[in-house]
């Protein structure tokens, strides 16, 4: 069974696109170069758009 949706891939793989585009910022407006952080962004889009992702880690 799959882990992510479709949605959550499809999110992921915009902001990887932005990312290497230079387009895509953090929350705080901030240009994101890190691909964990690209992808952390992309699954947050698809969870809040009731995409099917599993839920976030405790970040203690």
């Amino acid at each position: 069974m799959a882990k992510y949706g479709e949605k959550a891939g499809e999110k992921v793989e915009k902001a990887m696109h932005e990312m290497k585009e230079g387009t895509l910022k953090s929350g705080s407006g901030k240009k994101v170069t890190s691909k964990k952080q690209a992808i952390a962004i992309g699954l947050s889009e698809a969870r809040k758009e009731g995409g099917k992702v599993p839920k976030e880690k405790d970040k203690s």
